[in-house]
């Protein structure tokens, strides 16, 4: 009886612990929220393995209510806090119950406490951040454990040394973040939003999880195929190797081994994949790849990844114009600009479900490419792409703007590349090295662009060779729109709201030639709209009967223009960002505002005239 008694209040006690958690957080503000709000569980937020590239089964996710608070620069650790944010979700945002701006001349202070699973015992823990934006100061129970800068790549810490051996584990962080006042990459991100200019994102905005793993394990790993020779080329960095460890690499087909190879530590390892067979945007097919360290035939570590056999380059048309192939073949590239914003988290996406969603959706349209737009994504929504078959084009997030002139027009004279500080470029080659090691073994990748528009843009022709030189697997379209080089392999013209593209007879030969923006259609929709008033597009319509009829004669007009050399087009844009109502959905996701059959058959008319381009046999 007793026993029963006991259990009773133990469950009436776990119930009111979590009724009482739940209670405070709610979200915050008064802005328009998408469907997924209401699913975000503050208990478990973003509960999915953060890292699909790189599974390990021993981890466990520390999202959920941390304790915050925001003080001036000179303060250090506060002994008491203001209350609960919900991480991953910026302090700026709807979600994460805070809805507060921190600005640069103050500090956001994070605590929580966590347990280590017991199985972790006798193992190395790893504490991974998908993203802190954008100056991190690292505490495990009260001593400093590491450090990091740069809002937009993922880092990690060794913690071993600094956990107890029992009971909970104190965690703080320190942040600081400038913000458009500072010289660091920040996108869209101003202090005071206006026109294309957006909300600032301060703070852990991507999963917080630690991981165990042996003393000797699995840093990283690259990986890159060769559709032509039927391998995959895989360098993997072990930490902690001792003599005579070996890697073992084995590569699947569902249930069903397509090769394995074993080799020294230290080797790269080039897998046969006989047959390939190949991913496009028709058919993502994806590997199974197995990734071991064995010592004495036993094996030491595992992780478990995947890949797919694709190849991206150039090839002359049978009129000499450059186009770009995908497996050596000419597939035209049409994709959204997607800026990867969320009313509700800003730069966070409310689930998992509604991060597959834009991905999913712009498939349904018509789209084969997205163009990832001055921001980064966490990993599942690369292995959102990778499996549903869309292509991507990676910017380099902007900063460090203002001080340059810009140029629109190639081949003209007038603009010039902005001089920076020896501090300010060593900020961007950081972070930028950083996401090209991090996004590197995701197929659906397939360009990259280091600058946007003049922004920033600093020793273009330096910056582009050494970007090629990293990854010569891909194509660099060195300044999208911007001040223009002979360097890359890209030359991208901008327009609103019609479509231009660049001469093929004077830049055909050196250069593929694409239409990096275009579009911009405006139509804000009432109880859809960031605000009530004084919203914009760069061409704004009444209704979208109206909007699609233009849309789809900038389609017919792009049409020619495939035939005469164009290799690629993006819309501007997936979405409507706060007041600027451009998108072919509304920013809460809540309506499409073109049905995507008729956008979809829209972009056939240009697939259809790729497909009668021809080449030199």
């Amino acid at each position: 009886m007793k026993k029963s008694i006991l259990m009773l209040l133990m469950i009436l006690f776990s119930g009111s612990f979590i009724i009482a958690q739940t209670t405070v957080w709610k979200v915050a503000g008064d802005k328009i929220t998408t469907p997924w709000a209401e699913k975000v569980n503050p208990m478990n937020p973003l509960p999915e393995y953060p890292r699909p590239q790189m599974v390990r089964t021993e981890w466990k996710n520390l999202n959920g209510l941390w304790d915050y608070a925001i003080t001036s620069s000179n303060e250090q650790m506060p002994k008491t806090f203001q209350g609960k944010i919900l991480v991953p979700f910026a302090v700026e945002s709807a979600l994460s119950g805070v809805n507060k701006t921190v600005g640069p001349d103050n500090i956001l202070w994070y605590r929580t406490r966590f347990t280590i699973p017991s199985t972790f015992k006798k193992k190395n823990i790893l504490l991974h951040f998908g993203a802190v934006d954008w100056s991190a100061e690292i505490f495990i129970n009260g001593v400093m454990a590491g450090a990091h800068k740069g809002g937009y790549d993922p880092f990690s810490v060794d913690i071993t040394s600094f956990v107890k051996g029992s009971g909970p584990q104190l965690l703080e962080l320190k942040v600081t973040d400038p913000t458009d006042k500072g010289q660091q990459p920040r996108g869209k991100q101003v202090a005071n939003p206006n026109s294309i200019w957006y909300t600032p994102v301060t703070g852990i905005w991507r999963t917080v999880w630690i991981e165990a793993v042996p003393k000797t394990y699995i840093e990283s790993f690259k990986l890159v195929p060769d559709i032509d020779g039927q391998t995959l080329a895989a360098d993997i960095k072990i930490k902690g190797q001792l003599p005579g460890d070996m890697i073992h690499v084995s590569s699947w087909d569902g249930a069903t081994m397509v090769s394995e190879k074993e080799v020294a530590t230290g080797t790269v390892i080039y897998l046969p994949v006989k047959e390939p067979k190949l991913w496009s945007p028709e058919n993502p097919f994806l590997y199974d790849l197995k990734i071991a360290v064995t010592r004495n035939g036993k094996t030491v570590d595992e992780v478990k990844s995947y890949f797919a056999m694709r190849k991206i380059s150039l090839s002359p048309d049978e009129n000499g114009v450059l186009r770009m192939m995908l497996n050596n073949k000419f597939v035209f590239q049409y994709g959204p600009l997607d800026q990867g914003w969320w009313p509700d988290g800003l730069y966070t996406a409310p689930t998992d479900e509604a991060l597959l969603f834009d991905v999913v959706k712009t498939k349904e349209m018509g789209f084969n490419t997205i163009r990832k737009h001055v921001k980064t994504e966490p990993d599942r929504w690369y292995y959102h792409c990778d499996k549903t078959g869309i292509l991507v084009w990676q910017d380099m997030p902007s900063g460090d703007l203002g001080g340059h002139r810009w140029n629109t027009n190639p081949g003209m004279e007038g603009g010039n590349d902005k001089t920076r500080t020896p501090e300010s470029e060593t900020i961007y080659r950081t972070e930028w090295n950083s996401i090209i090691e991090s996004l590197f073994n995701h197929p659906c990748i397939v360009v990259w662009v280091p600058f946007n528009e003049a922004w920033g843009q600093f020793k273009t022709v330096e910056i582009t060779k050494w970007t090629m030189q990293k990854d010569p697997s891909r194509l660099v379209n060195s300044a999208s729109g911007g001040n223009f080089h002979q360097v890359g392999h890209i030359l991208d013209m901008h327009n609103y709201p019609g479509p231009v593209m660049p001469k093929p007879e004077i830049f055909g030969s050196t250069q593929a030639l694409v239409l990096g923006e275009f579009g911009g259609l405006g139509l804000p929709l009432e109880k859809h709209t960031w605000l009530d008033k004084n919203n914009w597009g760069y061409r704004s319509f009444a209704d979208a009967d109206t909007l699609f009829r233009t849309y789809d004669r900038y389609i017919d007009q792009i049409v020619p223009f495939i035939k005469r050399g164009l290799s690629a087009a993006i819309y501007t844009q997936t979405t409507d960002v706060e007041i600027e109502c451009n998108g072919l959905m509304t920013y809460d996701r809540k309506v499409i505002k073109v049905p995507e059959t008729k956008l979809r058959d829209a972009a056939g008319k240009m697939y259809k005239s790729a497909a009668t381009v021809k080449f030199a046999k």
